[in-house]
C-alpha cells in the first residue's frame, strides 16, 4: 500500500475538516482465472492487491454531508434525508448509493465527511469501484458502530451499484476487495458466497498487468447479451446454472442452439472447470501448469466467447514468444482493459519493454505496466 496516498489524504482532511478522521484503505483486485464465470454461479479466483482506494472518514457537525473526489478535484454537498441519483456516471452515485442501502436496512447514519484518493489504474478492470464502495461503508459501520457484519456490507456495495449506479454486478469485485489475504487468491464459489484462500508461492515469478488503455463500445451490450445466452442454455438443459452442467450435458442440445451460443456455454463450462484445476495447482506448486490455464482461459475468452479484442490478443501473443512468460490472458468483461501476465521476476522488466514497444508499433499507442503483490482486504489504517 502506498503511505504517500494515505498521508495525502490525512492532510487534506486535517486541511479542510480540522478533525482528526479514521484511515481506510479498500483494495482494487486482480483475477488469475474464471472469467464470466460468476453470474453463471460458478467459480472464480480473485486476489485483492496493494491498490486501492484511501480514504480519510469523520463525523460531521455542520448540518450536512460532504464528500471530496481528490483525484477529480470535486466536492460534492448532500443532506441523508434528500438522496437520490445524480447524473449517470457521476462518481458520487457509489457513496449515494453505499448510504442509501445502509438506510434501507433501517441502520442510522449521522452526517459525515470523506475524502477519498485512488491509485487503481483507470479502466484497467480491477475494480475501483468496489473499493470505493467497500471504503465508504467499511468507514460508516466504524464510526457509528452500525454492528454490520463483512458480508452484510459487500451485499450493500452490491446493491448500491445495481440500484444507484445502474450496473447489475456479480459479487466478485466486492468479496475480493472486502475479504483479500496478504500473498493469497480466493477461490470463491459465487452461489454460496463462500470462498477458500489459497497461498500462492509465486517462487521465482511474479504478476504483472498491461494496460490496453482501451475500452471498445461493445463491452455493455454484449455483457447482457453473453449473460442472457447462458441463461437460456440453462433453462433449456433444465439446471439452476451453467454451473451445474457438464459438456455431455450441452451436447443434448446441440441441435436446439445457435453455434455461437453452443461455444458460449461451453467456454463457461469450460472456464469453471479450469478454476477448480487451477487451485489444484496453486496446492501443489505448479505454477507451470497454472500459467497453462491461464493460456487457456485467454483462448476460451478470444475464439468462444468472443469478448476479447485486436490489442488483448496481441499481448498475449507477445507474451506466448517469450519462453519467461508462464501464462497470460485478458482479465475482466473485455473488448479492453488489461492482461494479466505470470512472467519470471528477472525477465519481467525486458518483457515489459519489448511488449511495449511492438504494442506501440502495432497500435500507435501507448500500453502501461503495472507490477502488483496481493493484499488485504478492506481494513482501517492506524
Amino acid at each position: 500500500m502506498d503511505k504517500s496516498l494515505m498521508n495525502e489524504v490525512k492532510n487534506k482532511f486535517l486541511e479542510v475538516f480540522k478533525t482528526e478522521p479514521l484511515l481506510i484503505f479498500s483494495p482494487g483486485r486482480i483475477n488469475i482465472i474464471g472469467e464470466h464465470t460468476d453470474y453463471n454461479d460458478g467459480f472464480v479466483f480473485p486476489a485483492a492487491v496493494d491498490k486501492g482506494i484511501a480514504a480519510a472518514i469523520q463525523k460531521s457537525n455542520s448540518g450536512k454531508c460532504t464528500a471530496i473526489a481528490l483525484d477529480m478535484d470535486s466536492t460534492v454537498n448532500f443532506e441523508l434525508d434528500k438522496l437520490k441519483p445524480s447524473k449517470k456516471g457521476n462518481w458520487e452515485n457509489y457513496v449515494f448509493g453505499v448510504v442509501a442501502e445502509i438506510q434501507n436496512r433501517n441502520k442510522i447514519v449521522g452526517d459525515f465527511n470523506i475524502i477519498f484518493k485512488g491509485n487503481i489504474p483507470g479502466g484497467a478492470g480491477m475494480s475501483s469501484s468496489a473499493a470505493l464502495e467497500n471504503s465508504v461503508v467499511f468507514g460508516l459501520n466504524e464510526l457509528f458502530e452500525l454492528g454490520l457484519t463483512k458480508h452484510e456490507m459487500i451485499l450493500i456495495s452490491q446493491k448500491a451499484e445495481h440500484n444507484y449506479v445502474g450496473v447489475n454486478c456479480g459479487i466478485m469485485d466486492q468479496y475480493a476487495s472486502m475479504f483479500g489475504i496478504k500473498d493469497n487468491a480466493l477461490h470463491l464459489d459465487c452461489r454460496s458466497v463462500e470462498s477458500r484462500p489459497y497461498k500462492i508461492d509465486f517462487k521465482n515469478h511474479q504478476l504483472m498487468l498491461i494496460n490496453t488503455n482501451v475500452k471498445h463500445s461493445l463491452s455493455d451490450s454484449a455483457y447482457n447479451d453473453r449473460r442472457s445466452a447462458c441463461e437460456s442454455i440453462s433453462e433449456l438443459l433444465g439446471v439452476k446454472a451453467l454451473r451445474d452442467a457438464t459438456e455431455a450435458d450441452l451436447e443434448t442440445v446441440i441441435d436446439k442452439v445457435t453455434p455461437s451460443n453452443y461455444q458460449r456455454a461451453l467456454y463457461v463450462i469450460q472456464e469453471n472447470a479450469r478454476t477448480i484445476k487451477a487451485a489444484k495447482a496453486i496446492e501443489d506448486n505448479d505454477l507451470e501448469l497454472l500459467g497453462s490455464l491461464i493460456y487457456q482461459s485467454h483462448a476460451g475468452l478470444s475464439d468462444q466467447y468472443k469478448v476479447s479484442c485486436d490489442e488483448l490478443d496481441f499481448l498475449v501473443t507477445q507474451a506466448k514468444k517469450n519462453k519467461h512468460v508462464l501464462g497470460a490472458r485478458m482479465m475482466g468483461g473485455g473488448f479492453g482493459g488489461c492482461t494479466i501476465n505470470l512472467i519470471a521476476k528477472k525477465e519481467a522488466k525486458a518483457f515489459a519493454e519489448t511488449a511495449s514497444k511492438a504494442y506501440k508499433n502495432k497500435f500507435d499507442n501507448d500500453c502501461s505496466v503495472y507490477f502488483i503483490e496481493l493484499f488485504q482486504g478492506t481494513h482501517l489504517v492506524k
